[in-house]
């Protein structure tokens, strides 16, 4: 993937790590549309950089993708770079029976929405120079986190899902995942100030200096990420899956 010169669609650009990637691609060289559903905190993450464009979109909203994809294409007809960062992580009891809403709505956000807007993209994205599809899945997608079971699991699928579409596009469509360890967010209440999660500020530095490698690598894992992304290989897994579940005391 090219540092600077791409034009990148990035979706939940709103806050967090997407905020971040946003306006470290802008300072970098590149045009960036971010996407989310909250018009004022995408606005904020464009604040003061003339090249970083907010659009509002529901990506669990299947005609609202479509009619997204045509004109975002018609009025950035240099886009080269698709990144699906959008996600939302419930917490439940998955031993109880419960209101499968937020379930549902965290497979429709995390795992439905980057296959279609990837599907309504791919033709045009195809057609393009430096085409780069980045998804970004999780620490959680090796070890799952038992509170987070349907997060963890959509994580799992978006990381096979990536190494099938990267091997069907080889040649046409670089295609890059993503897996961020526990970082300092809101993607859950407190999650921006819990001690031992990664600073965003360090994730995002190590994220840009992988981005950055000739060539990028496939797979872009901070140190922090490895000891998930590599338990099972390396023979510990019932021991980090033990450590991550542990009950808190």
């Amino acid at each position: 993937m090219k540092t600077s010169g791409n034009t990148i669609l990035l979706t939940g650009g709103g806050s967090g790590i997407g905020r971040e990637l946003a306006r470290r691609w802008h300072d970098a060289g590149n045009t960036v549309i971010v996407t989310g559903r909250t018009e004022g905190s995408l606005a904020a993450t464009g604040e003061g950089r003339s090249q970083l464009h907010a659009r509002v979109l529901d990506v669990t909203d299947p005609e609202a993708v479509a009619t997204f994809a045509e004109r975002i294409i018609s009025e950035f007809p240099a886009l080269n770079v698709l990144v699906n960062n959008a996600g939302i992580m419930p917490l439940e009891d998955v031993a109880q029976p419960r209101d499968l809403g937020p379930a549902e709505d965290c497979i429709a956000t995390n795992l439905v929405a980057p296959i279609r807007l990837t599907d309504a993209l791919l033709a045009h994205l195809k057609s393009v120079d430096d085409a780069v599809i980045v998804n970004v899945s999780s620490g959680l997608a090796f070890v799952p986190l038992v509170r987070a079971a349907v997060y963890s699991a959509t994580k799992a699928a978006i990381h096979s899902w990536t190494e099938s579409l990267r091997e069907a596009l080889v040649d046409r469509v670089e295609v890059i995942e993503l897996a961020p360890p526990a970082v300092q967010t809101e993607l859950t209440p407190g999650q921006s100030t819990r001690a031992g999660y990664m600073p965003l500020d360090e994730f995002i530095d190590e994220v840009m200096d992988l981005f950055a490698k000739v060539p990028t690598p496939a797979f872009i894992g901070v140190q922090r990420v490895r000891a998930l992304r590599d338990a099972e290989v390396e023979g510990r897994y019932e021991q980090v899956f033990g450590m991550l579940n542990a009950p808190v005391t």
